[in-house]
């Protein structure tokens, strides 16, 4: 598996984009101004995920997304392991994510690739997305916010 930057000429996965945001208009937004990195296997991309600069200390990983028949295989991981280089090479001092309360597996791969948790903006999803978002169960309602020191 090769990790490299989405070339300026290529289309964003918005296939695995969605996957991880549903909503087209927000994941738009931080492509914009944002880094699009992309895991290949086999001449296919089957992982994403998205940096985005938010001061001159820290850095946001906006998106985290793998083919659906490929979870569980770790690249989840190592993409997160990749941001975490990116930023750290860039000289950043902080890599920050968000994810939802009821993304229960994200939470945990954040948590073993060394983030901690630093706070939770009660009502983001349900604020922000038109339509109610279930996972695990259970309805996305707050952004669980995560840090790592590099």
């Amino acid at each position: 598996m090769n990790i490299r930057k989405l070339k300026e000429h290529e289309t964003p996965p918005f296939e695995l984009l969605l996957l991880a945001d549903p909503s087209r208009e927000m994941v738009e937004e931080y492509l914009a101004i944002g880094e699009c990195r992309v895991a290949e296997m086999e001449g296919r991309i089957i992982g994403v995920y998205v940096l985005l600069k938010l001061d001159m200390k820290t850095m946001e990983i906006m998106n985290v997304a793998v083919h659906e028949r490929l979870h569980g295989q770790g690249i989840g991981k190592k993409l997160v392991e990749d941001a975490i280089q990116v930023a750290r090479k860039l000289g950043f001092q902080s890599l920050e994510v968000g994810t939802g309360n009821s993304s229960i597996g994200q939470l945990a791969l954040y948590q073993k690739c060394g983030f901690r948790m630093e706070g939770v903006i009660k009502d983001f999803f349900t604020d922000n997305y038109k339509e109610a978002i279930f996972e695990n169960g259970i309805q996305c309602r707050d952004m669980i916010r995560l840090t790592r020191r590099l």
